[in-house]
């Protein structure tokens, strides 16, 4: 039987399965050095559906891994330098006039690939980000009120530098919310250091990846992700996190639901990347940093940063 037969039951990944992922974790850390973690979040992020929000001082490989998931993944890829003076239409296409059709025809932009790299996108104007803000919930883009539908599966991988660094504007929650995760990449440790300083052969090792999947079999996993089973006492966890961030005691707004489902597609990404067919607390405790941190405000009077007061939540939290 084939590993992308549609399945009518949640089941755990097959042997095959297991082999498929393996191969694409395997591939991806031999370019994104010493990462592994970051990797497993990353792949759990497109698996669950969600788009990717990389966070990080430049240099360190935020560019390499959005570049080294679509070519793993078997997904066509577009760039897109954010930049001051970027317009919205710059990034959804416009119309143009033909003459022979004596019309308007629609010409896509940048934005119609199944990855988009928005390379630095704090530092583009507000006007520029909110342009992205239909295309990640919806799946399309209106350009002159006409709706086009955005190629599936559509990822936006973003890089954003930290907000202390000149030229740079803060993301609106509006914007922030439509990232499922935010992860941090941080310098290499001194045995990938070494690697990378006797052997840099990083874009050398990104031409030469293959695809290890295709677009139509990835969805095809990301579907048996979707059916994975979570009992009730998972749910009253969840919903117990999510009203405690709520609370006012912890941070200024709570998560929304929104970002409630998401952390549950999270959370059966992890479950079934972990060989599992159901969601336990451990699957959501290990992706509810990444995918709540950059949503909440901590409290004036907590002193931690955003990480920090979710990680004191997690461990103030009891499991149902």
């Amino acid at each position: 039987m084939s590993i992308f037969t549609t399945r009518r039951t949640p089941t755990p990944p097959s042997a095959l399965e297991q082999s498929v992922v393996a191969e694409i974790l395997a591939q991806l850390n031999l370019v994104v050095l010493g990462k592994s973690h970051q990797v497993k979040l990353a792949l759990t992020c497109l698996l669950a559906g969600g788009h990717l929000l990389l966070e990080d001082v430049p240099g360190v490989g935020k560019t390499t891994l959005a570049q080294a998931l679509a070519r793993t993944l078997g997904l066509n890829f577009s760039r897109v330098q954010f930049t001051a003076d970027l317009m919205p239409s710059d990034l959804t296409g416009v119309g143009l006039y033909n003459r022979a059709a004596e019309k308007f025809v629609f010409q896509p932009g940048p934005l119609f690939a199944q990855v988009l790299l928005a390379d630095e996108i704090n530092r583009a104007n507000a006007k520029t980000q909110s342009a992205l803000l239909e295309a990640m919930e919806e799946r399309q883009v209106t350009v002159d009120g006409v709706s086009h539908a955005l190629p599936k599966p559509f990822f936006v991988m973003a890089t954003q530098n930290p907000l202390d660094h000149s030229g740079t504007y803060a993301l609106p929650q509006s914007q922030l919310d439509r990232f499922l995760m935010r992860l941090s990449l941080g310098y290499p440790d001194a045995k990938a250091e070494r690697l990378l300083l006797t052997r840099d052969t990083s874009r050398e090792s990104l031409a030469a990846l293959k695809a290890v999947v295709n677009a139509q079999q990835f969805e095809k996993l990301q579907s048996a992700v979707g059916q994975l089973h979570v009992a009730e006492p998972i749910l009253d966890y969840l919903q117990n996190l999510l009203a405690l961030t709520r609370s006012g005691i912890w941070f200024v707004q709570g998560l929304s639901p929104r970002a409630g489902l998401a952390i549950l597609r999270a959370a059966r990404a992890h479950a079934w990347l972990t060989g599992r067919d159901f969601v336990v607390p451990d699957d959501i405790q290990a992706i509810f940093e990444v995918c709540a941190a950059h949503r909440l405000v901590p409290v004036a009077s907590a002193g931690r940063s955003a990480n920090e007061q979710v990680r004191a939540l997690l461990q103030s939290a009891v499991a149902a």
